[in-house]
Order: C-alpha cells, then sequence, then structure tokens
C-alpha cells in the first residue's frame, strides 16, 4: 500500500520513471557471502582505549544486519560487551583464541593476528 505520509519532505520528481523508496525497503549493504568465503582477522587492540584491551575481528563482508546478528552471537557466547560498526567487531578484553574457535566453529575462516 502507498502510504503518503511516508513522502513528506520529498521534492517532486519530473521524471516519470522516478519510484521513490522508503527507508525500510532499501538494502543494507552488500550481500553477504557464505562464511566459508569469508576470511576473518581476529587480533587485539590497545590503542586509545586508556590501555584496556580489547579483542577486533576484522574482514567480514556483507550487509550491516548480518555483522550485528554475528556481533551479537560471539557477545553471548563469550558473556562480553561489545560493538559493531564500519565491518568491525569490537568485543571487551582479550578473547582471541576463545573468538577464532567460536568463528571457526560457525564455518568461518578466521586466523589469529597479533
Amino acid at each position: 500500500m502507498d502510504n503518503w505520509k511516508d513522502r513528506l519532505g520529498v521534492v517532486y520528481s519530473t521524471d516519470p520513471d522516478f519510484r521513490y523508496e522508503t527507508a525500510g525497503s532499501r538494502q543494507t549493504g552488500e550481500p553477504t557471502p557464505p562464511p566459508d568465503r569469508q576470511n576473518l582477522i581476529v587480533r587485539i587492540d590497545r590503542r586509545c582505549r586508556a590501555g584496556k584491551q580489547v579483542t577486533v575481528v576484522e574482514g567480514f563482508k556483507g550487509s550491516s544486519d548480518d555483522l550485528e546478528a554475528l556481533c551479537k552471537s560471539l557477545k553471548v557466547k563469550c558473556g562480553v560487551g561489545g560493538t559493531a560498526k564500519d565491518g568491525l567487531i569490537t568485543l571487551q578484553g582479550d578473547l582471541r583464541d576463545k573468538t577464532v574457535a567460536l568463528l571457526t566453529g560457525l564455518g568461518y575462516r578466521a586466523k589469529r593476528g597479533n
């Protein structure tokens, strides 16, 4: 159903083929390749964190929704806090070995970095 309230604030277009897309109808990022096609690197980072250690998972390719789902799964299984943004998953603490084991169990190709 075409809801006119979704289009409030849209400037008029003279293009006859113009189709307005709402925020919910857009894809969020590129399609996610299968886990065995992803090369993830799990490293530790201490910079700009007042000496605290965080585990960073980098190299994920795919949509932001899939990145959030993977981050949530890792946070629950490790029992720590963390965040997922800009293609990186950040987990609190030094959990490199546990994270690599969990990612490998989920089918990802994961390597331990520094």
